[in-house]
């Protein structure tokens, strides 16, 4: 018998998309600690000694988005072309324009529209206890855990750019197995590299894989080409919005395609996968199903969504009609009404531009909080 494998992959902060992403949130939050309804459609283009700041912005925030973006770049550990960019003297280029009035004749508070049309999706499965999968799961901890350990000064010779890529067994369901763990790690040219193996594989690996309790005997590749010291964006150009797998659910559940960083929350391409991701957390944990995707589409300027679908694999404990009738009785889908839900005009965004939009046990976002479950068990 063939194996049911399945495979999702993270990036650690360092990572130049990740970086990129970061920026344009930390651009983001700026802009909507002084102005709560600052319109931000943010984007950054990273390469050898070089970060491009582009996109549109209409705010009354007064933001030093150059130094911003220094700030993060030495925050994740670019210090120096040496390692990967110097976020002190490298080059930094603002080709920021302001939003089109276009687009803001459509959401502006009278009208209150989707600021673009899309689709989004959100999915939840009592797999982990963050309602994730379990790939994905594991392989934004390894490089989260690695990240820390590299801060603390604990992991020698690491370096800031690193992926993760965790491959499960679900050939027995009702008990998955750890096939493979790669990890790719940049670090020092001058290490020690079967200390530095040994490290990722004896402490984070094993570390992060006993706190799931799942198997140790899986098959480990750590720097398969052998060598990783040219890494971030000299090692790889960067793009905001590049990741949109790693900040979801890890290939688990289908894409609309939008992705999140630098986009405030007018833009239903963010806010609308984090209600559906909220709706999907909270029906799941009501015991509705065991797992759900659920997908939301809008129109540029148009308040209601024009569809809502929902898949439960076969997993539903009622009827889909019965959970479609509890999302529209206990969900406000106006892209006003997911503002107001969510609280989503607050600087929270940064925190999520790397390890994942969802399933964070590490920092509190208001679309992971479990508090419309006890109103949607009515519907059991």
């Amino acid at each position: 018998m063939k194996k049911i494998l399945f495979t999702s992959e993270s990036v650690s902060e360092g990572h130049p998309d990740k970086v990129c992403d970061q920026i344009s949130d930390a651009i983001l939050d700026a802009c909507l600690a002084e102005d709560p309804y600052s319109r931000v459609a943010c984007e950054c283009f990273t390469t050898t000694n070089l970060l491009v700041i582009g996109g549109e912005i209409t705010t009354q925030a007064q933001v030093n988005y150059e130094q911003i973006a220094r700030n993060v770049l030495c925050q994740i550990g670019y210090t120096s072309d040496e390692i990967g960019i110097d976020g002190h003297h490298c080059e930094i280029k603002n080709v920021i324009g302001i939003q089109s009035s276009d687009i803001a004749l459509g959401t502006n508070k009278e009208v209150g529209g989707a600021g673009d049309q899309g689709i989004m999706f959100g999915y939840a499965s009592n797999e982990t206890e963050g309602y994730m999968p379990l790939p994905i799961s594991i392989a934004h901890h390894l490089v989260r855990y690695a990240t820390e350990k590299r801060h603390s000064g604990e992991f020698q010779w690491a370096r800031p750019d690193m992926k993760s890529q965790v491959t499960v067994d679900y050939t027995d369901a009702l008990h998955p197995r750890i096939d493979t763990i790669l990890m790719s790690i940049q670090h020092d040219p001058d290490f020690d590299e079967k200390a530095f193996k040994d490290y990722i594989q004896n402490v984070i690996m094993q570390d992060v894989v006993k706190k799931y309790g799942m198997n140790t005997d899986y098959k480990v590749l750590i720097n398969p080409t052998g060598r990783f010291v040219i890494g971030g964006p000299h090692g790889d150009t960067g793009l905001t919005g590049r990741k949109i797998i790693v900040d979801t659910y890890g290939g688990s559940a289908r894409h609309g395609g939008g992705a999140f960083s630098g986009k405030d929350p007018s833009k239903v391409d963010r806010s609308g996968a984090y209600m559906a991701r909220y709706m999907a957390k909270n029906i799941v944990a009501a015991r509705l199903c065991e797992r759900i995707e659920i997908q939301l589409s809008y129109a540029i300027g148009v308040k209601e969504p024009t569809s809502v679908f929902v898949e439960t694999y076969g997993t539903e404990k009622v009827s889909k009609d019965v959970i479609l009738q509890a999302i529209e009785n206990e969900f406000d889908l106006t892209p006003q009404g997911i503002i107001d839900t969510l609280q989503l005009l607050r600087p929270i965004y940064q925190k999520t531009a790397v390890y994942g939009h969802f399933g964070r046990g590490d920092i509190d976002l208001p679309w992971e909080k479990l508090d419309r479950v006890e109103s949607l068990k009515k519907y059991l």
